[in-house]
């Protein structure tokens, strides 16, 4: 489907990556992985001919339908929703509006009308509207919505329907980047289970572990000055890039030890007449010996650091009774909060209940309807916007015009010094601001507040474009954080899980506020809204409720079963147990298998020493083991659920 040959990319002297040769097939799913500014955006553009290459050259099988995530791609904002996710079809879509034309035209041509309509039936034309409507729900865009204007939608919806586009589409090839920055859990888990079912080549990018463990067959890994193909999901290759690079740096170990040994010998030994046909051996053996230059990772955790000029009072933020509508739907109502300093509050919920307007509000970026907000004594904000462009407003600025501004009085030194904190270095600190990636914005972005020393820090999905090493370097810095107070909104379970003192969590009723911190939330109130299961499980329950209700107040005996129909379900339940218990000693073989499969390939020498139809025999075996596997989590997702309902 894809073929990648002898591919490289350098800007100037720094190169990206060289010699890249792969090939990528339909019906599996390449998560993209690396580190920040390793290449992995500018990959996929290359890929989607949005990039030139410096070297080699990218093939994509005649007549594929490529579909790319653009996040910059110009929509009209007066354009009805539903529209603008249904062009994403653009077959169907210039066959419609070709057809509409010639139909109100004095003289349409009957022979292309026919051609236009069978085009139409062969890609299920009149299918367009239910299907776009489908995924636009599946996306968290409720069909109550999908007729209005896209100006009603906030920054992270639309990006959504950008996501509709694209999948709407029929790609033979999908091209997607960060795909989950702008969901909820919910919508993470639809779009999981669609890339699940996908049967063409699929190229992920994405920072989000779970995600690419429920998603990926395959990694790329962007490192070492190249991209490296591992068979597995994401957990598969993180242990499987630490075993290799383990094995190559004892190979390397032991090479430089067996030299050592034998030029020792020769120190000794050489001058003496009767061991120089020895020396002269060992020096030919020290020759001959290779020690493989390892390339040093890309991967480098930046240093955050966030100290206060000074502490804050006591009491500091007051929100009371705020009040905020977009048109003609309500997000806030009558939201009042209190936060003391030293608190780590948590913000958690779906998506488009007024989180970041919340925090906006408190920020004084949003006017609120109607309320106040009131700041404490000797209180400093540092705001990280969930849109880098809030932050970085002048496209042309530079990372050095950037902290600058921030402190103009500092010296050359220092500012150098806060940004190679955060991995900008050399020239770096000179690229336009517009030519950043997400994770470098976001770093400096944070290079930004820390230079400001603020006493109160207020997050907005702080971890969205950052690598693993920089999610883990900010929870420290986070962690350090003793004197300050932390506000922030996040979807990432571990992040929250490690930080928060406090919970504030929001439905459609309102905030329900618990002082503690996650883990006693989840214990208290049981409800896991930042795991996919557990939130699908409760939409399903609460759906479920709601249709024997409905029945209730229609009149219809809710659970009313035959004596057959009960003994039936009651024979049921005896055995979803056993069931289940099969299902997972099932799961357990075949990733026991795949693992096994996994080992063999890693063990050195392997493709020179096995005949390669065994070689294809355990490819097409691994192969097949994916959607087994896929199946038999499915089915005991299943179980799990009818026994939990069950037990209700």
């Amino acid at each position: 489907m894809i073929g990648v040959i002898d591919l490289g990319k350098a800007y100037g002297a720094r190169t990206l990556f060289e010699g890249v040769s792969l090939k990528l097939v339909s019906g599996s799913r390449y998560g993209l992985v690396g580190a920040n500014g390793s290449g992995k955006t500018t990959f996929l553009e290359i890929v989607a001919g949005d990039e030139p290459a410096s070297e080699g050259a990218v093939t994509i099988s005649k007549g594929a339908r490529v579909g790319v995530l653009r996040q910059d791609r110009f929509m009209r904002d007066e354009d009805a929703i539903l529209d603008v996710a249904m062009t994403g079809d653009e077959l169907v879509t210039r066959a419609f509006e070709e057809q509409r034309l010639l139909a109100a035209s004095e003289a349409p041509d009957p022979a292309r009308l026919v051609e236009l309509e069978d085009v139409i039936r062969a890609h299920d034309g009149y299918t367009l509207e239910a299907r776009a409507s489908a995924i636009l729900e599946g996306l968290g865009i409720p069909i109550a919505s999908h007729r209005q204007p896209l100006a009603t939608l906030s920054g992270g919806f639309k990006l959504r329907v950008l996501l509709a586009q694209v999948l709407l589409g029929g790609p033979d090839v999908l091209l997607l980047d960060e795909p989950t920055n702008h969901l909820d859990i919910l919508s993470i888990r639809w779009l999981e289970k669609f890339l699940a079912a996908y049967q063409g080549c699929a190229l992920v990018i994405s920072h989000d572990q779970r995600f690419l463990d429920n998603v990926a067959t395959d990694i790329l890994d962007v490192d070492y000055g190249t991209i490296t193909l591992y068979p597995g999901n994401y957990s598969a290759f993180a242990r499987d890039k630490v075993a290799i690079r383990e094995r190559k740096e004892a190979e390397i170990a032991r090479a430089e030890t067996t030299i050592a040994e034998k030029k020792a010998w020769v120190e000794r030994f050489g001058a003496k007449a009767t061991k120089a046909r020895q020396a002269q051996s060992r020096l030919k053996q020290i020759e001959k010996i290779e020690v493989e230059e390892l390339e040093s990772s890309s991967r480098r955790a930046p240093l955050f650091s966030f100290e206060p000029e000074r502490k804050s009072g006591r009491d500091v933020l007051e929100i009371s009774k705020v009040s905020k509508a977009y048109g003609p739907k309500q997000v806030l109502t009558d939201v009042s909060v209190t936060v003391r300093r030293g608190e780590r509050v948590a913000i958690i919920g779906p998506n488009g209940l007024g989180k970041s307007t919340l925090l906006k509000i408190a920020t004084d970026n949003l006017a609120a309807d109607s309320g106040a907000v009131k700041w404490g004594h000797e209180t400093r904000v540092g705001y990280f916007a969930q849109d880098h462009h809030e932050t970085l407003v002048d496209p042309d600025a530079t990372p050095l015009d950037v902290i600058w501004s921030a402190v103009p009085k500092a010296e050359t030194s220092y500012v150098r010094g806060q940004l190679g904190r955060v991995l900008f270095s050399g020239d770096d600190v000179k690229k336009r601001v517009s030519a950043l990636s997400g994770g470098e914005a976001a770093r400096l972005v944070f290079c930004r507040i820390m230079v400001e020393k603020p006493n109160v820090l207020v997050l907005d999905e702080p971890t969205n474009h950052l690598d693993l090493e920089a999610i883990e370097a900010l929870i420290e810095a986070l962690r350090a954080f003793d004197d300050g107070t932390l506000v922030f909104v996040s979807h990432d379970r571990a992040f929250v899980a490690a930080l928060a003192t406090r919970i504030l969590e929001v439905t459609p009723q309102g905030f329900r506020d618990f002082p503690g911190t996650y883990d006693e939330y989840l214990e208290r109130c049981g409800d896991d809204h930042l795991d996919a299961d557990t939130v699908v499980l409760k939409a399903k329950r609460e759906k479920a409720s709601a249709s024997e209700a409905n029945a209730k107040a229609g009149g219809a005996p809710a659970g009313a079963l035959s004596w057959e129909e009960q003994k039936k379900r009651a024979n049921r339940l005896k055995q979803l147990p056993a069931k289940r218990d099969q299902v997972v000693a099932a799961i357990e073989a075949a990733e026991a298998r795949k693992a096994a499969i996994h080992a063999a390939w890693c063990e050195p020498g392997y493709y020179e020493k096995t005949p390669p139809a065994e070689v294809a025999k355990l490819e097409d075996e691994e192969k097949a083991l994916g959607p087994k596997i896929d199946a038999l989590l499915a089915e005991w997702e299943a179980l799990e659920a009818e026994l939990a309902e069950a037990a209700r």
